[in-house]
């Protein structure tokens, strides 16, 4: 006989199935609870929480940070333009020297014109005198020579300078030698006044001899070699 439906009807609780409990239930929710606690897109967004223990940097405005980049350490410029004192001239090649010493220092163009204004005169003035020292110490040289030296004043030294004179004046006709040799102060170099020298005997007839107006003291051979009054 087959089974009715009755009899293949189980149990539920022999079969080791569960009912929902109705405590269990899914909750019922709502709508208008719902709508207010889910936020609305519309709604703006809710205002950053400050620090109070740091009120400067969350405080800071946009445009708190262009004085920092005005205040950036101004340095050596591309290129220095420097100025000489009213009637001076600086030489290029050191001014060259100078500038590169000052942008390695990373100077302004005012912190190097400055400096270059107070070392510039004593600079010179060391220069002048490290000249004068040379020229003396030539003319030393040329007093202690046995060709063409002798005691300053003396008419032997005299002599032997007109000598050297004679040829200058023979063939510098426009000046042009006397004035680099006065300017320049080789007219004091012992190898320069030994070449005039020995021009001038070539071309002398006669022995020159200074005769008269002595003069005592010491004398400047470059004096002697290029008087202020030309003679005739």
């Amino acid at each position: 006989m087959s089974e009715t439906l009755l009899e293949t009807a189980q149990n539920p609780i022999e079969a080791g199935t569960t009912t929902t409990p109705a405590a269990e239930a899914t909750p019922v929710v709502d709508p208008k609870a719902a709508d207010q606690q889910q936020p609305s897109s519309e709604q703006p967004a809710a205002a950053a929480v400050v620090d109070p223990n740091k009120p400067a940097e969350q405080a800071k405005p946009a445009e708190a940070a262009k004085p920092a980049e005005a205040a950036k350490v101004e340095g050596a410029p591309d290129k220095y333009e420097f100025k000489a004192p009213d009637g001076q001239t600086y030489d290029a090649r050191a001014l060259t020297d100078f500038g590169e010493a000052a942008r390695a220092a990373n100077l302004t163009q005012d912190a190097a014109q400055k400096l270059l204004d107070s070392m510039a005169p004593k600079l010179a003035a060391r220069q002048v005198e490290q000249v004068a020292a040379i020229h003396k110490q030539w003319a030393d040289e040329v007093v202690a020579d046995k060709e063409i030296g002798g005691e300053v004043g003396s008419d032997q030294f005299k002599q032997k300078m007109f000598v050297a004179k004679k040829f200058v004046t023979t063939f510098d006709q426009d000046g042009a030698l006397s004035k680099l040799l006065e300017d320049t102060g080789l007219g004091n170099h012992p190898a320069v006044l030994r070449v005039l020298y020995r021009a001038g005997k070539a071309i002398s007839e006669d022995t020159m001899v200074t005769r008269g107006n002595r003069e005592s003291g010491p004398v400047d051979p470059l004096a002697v070699l290029y008087p202020t009054n030309k003679q005739e």
